[in-house]
C-alpha cells in the first residue's frame, strides 16, 4: 500500500513539473524620461487644435483623438509618445496605435512631457 502511494504521489510530482512553462525574460521597455528625450521620438498631443495652441511641449504635432485613426500609417515606424491634458485621451489613442502596430507610450499630460523635457536641458 505504501509503495504505491508513493508511486502515485511520485507521478503526480513528475506531471505537475512537466508542465512548467519556462520563464522568458522580457526586455525592459525603455522609461518614459529616455523615450521622450531620445532624438528618434514623435510626440503627440491629442488634445483639440484649440488647447494644443494654448501650450504643449516642444517639438509635439498636433493628432487630435478623433483623427488618431486616420493618421496611424504615417506614425507606423516611429517611436511614439502620446498626451493630452490629463491622461485620458492619451490612453484611448494609445489603444488605437497598439492595435495597428505602432511603438507608442504613454506621456500622460502634456505638463508632464513638458516637465521631463525641461529636468533634461537644466542638466
Amino acid at each position: 500500500m505504501k509503495g504505491k502511494l508513493f508511486g502515485i504521489i511520485l507521478a503526480a510530482i513528475l506531471m505537475l513539473s512537466a508542465c512548467k512553462t519556462a520563464h522568458v525574460a522580457e526586455a525592459p521597455k525603455s522609461s518614459i524620461k529616455d523615450v521622450i528625450n531620445s532624438s528618434d521620438v514623435t510626440l503627440v498631443d491629442v488634445r483639440v487644435p484649440e488647447q494644443y495652441a494654448e501650450g504643449t511641449a516642444k517639438n509635439a504635432v498636433n493628432i487630435p483623438l478623433a483623427e488618431i485613426q486616420n493618421n496611424t500609417e504615417s506614425l507606423k515606424g516611429k517611436k511614439v509618445v502620446v498626451f493630452c491634458n490629463k491622461g485620458i485621451q492619451a490612453d484611448q489613442a494609445m489603444e488605437i496605435l497598439k492595435k495597428n502596430g505602432i511603438d507608442v507610450y504613454d506621456g500622460t499630460s502634456w505638463k508632464n512631457v513638458k516637465a521631463i523635457q525641461d529636468q533634461k536641458s537644466e542638466k
